[in-house]
């Protein structure tokens, strides 16, 4: 892998993090966060990642949400947990991992299959830390994304 795949796979890893921490923050679904920035905004955070990353991230926060209109939501999956609670940088790495997954093998790019694996039924499967699926292995969580259920 050459050392812009490797940069561009940071920023991925940046933005999925970003992507958790607005959703934590405003207590919304992480496909909230995804379709409210939309493609356009999705790929200025994406290319912008080695910038924005040198910011605090609640003053990125603070910005998506008043420009893109986020509300705030009543979604809390954090609080639902029992205990050993990810982060957003854990969860923004599980997430870029199936992501650069699923772009590998369905030959998209990185931003639409992010789209897709947001919006679909794995997240919030990812997302309850009751369970074990945030923790499972990248192969074994693009399977059960690819087969519609957990395997």
């Amino acid at each position: 892998m050459n050392g812009r795949e490797d940069h561009k796979q940071n920023d991925l890893f940046f933005l999925c993090s970003l992507i958790e921490y607005v959703a934590r923050q405003t207590k919304n679904e992480r496909k909230t966060i995804v379709n409210a920035l939309g493609r356009k905004g999705l790929e200025h955070y994406y290319d912008l990642a080695e910038v924005y990353h040198c910011e605090n991230i609640d003053k990125v926060t603070h910005e998506i949400v008043n420009k893109y209109h986020i509300p705030p939501g009543t979604y809390d999956n954090v609080a639902a947990a029992t205990d050993n609670i990810p982060t957003h940088w854990d969860i923004g790495k599980v997430m870029q991992r199936l992501i650069l997954e699923a772009a590998k093998q369905s030959g998209e790019d990185i931003l639409s299959s992010l789209i897709k694996v947001y919006n679909s039924w794995i997240v919030p499967k990812i997302d309850n830390y009751n369970s074990s699926m945030y923790y499972e292995n990248t192969s074994y969580q693009y399977a059960s994304y690819k087969a519609g259920k957990a395997l």
